[in-house]
């Protein structure tokens, strides 16, 4: 039986690396991690090392936490600075990506500050909606401004080139 599969490649030329090996920030859900993998990659080959932090998360650590073993190298090497994982489904209570980054908000915040580029990946309907509303309230809560002027704020990273997005 032959059986027909229907394929697309839905190009984004916006969500590449910083030229100049700036701060990122990765968030990720599921397949979503790929780009991130090239990413890290790339710098891995150019030997830069640091200033990168990844948000990855799943239903289950034995199950889908994906290129693990690599991360591990890549954070031993120090081309990872730092790794938090969510694994919604390990325990009773759904742990999600955007709870590790409200965890960690204060130094978000100072990293964005600090010129990094955030980058999201994944699932558009939940992960998208989720993480540009916690990311709206970092900004809101950590540079201590109102509502509107977080919008003002996000919308300008993207502007910038510093909040880019590729979701499905």
């Amino acid at each position: 039986i032959e059986d027909e599969i229907p394929v697309y490649i839905e190009k984004n030329p916006g969500f590449r690396l910083p030229a100049n090996g700036a701060k990122m920030i990765m968030v990720g859900a599921g397949t979503g991690i790929a780009p991130y993998r090239a990413f890290m990659q790339h710098r891995e080959s150019m030997g830069i090392t640091g200033n990168t932090w990844l948000f990855f998360g799943d239903r289950r650590f034995n199950s889908d936490f994906l290129y693990q073993s690599e991360w591990l190298k890549m954070r031993e090497k120090k081309f990872l600075e730092r790794m938090e994982v969510a694994f919604s489904r390990d325990q009773q209570e759904k742990i999600y990506v955007q709870h590790k980054m409200i965890e960690h908000q204060k130094e978000i915040f100072e990293w964005i500050e600090n010129g990094a580029v955030v980058y999201l990946c994944g699932d558009r309907r939940h992960l998208a909606k989720d993480v540009n509303k916690t990311l709206l309230e970092i900004i809101r809560t950590q540079g201590g401004i109102s509502e509107e002027q977080a919008e003002k704020y996000l919308k300008n990273l993207k502007r910038e080139k510093r909040f880019q997005v590729d979701v499905y």
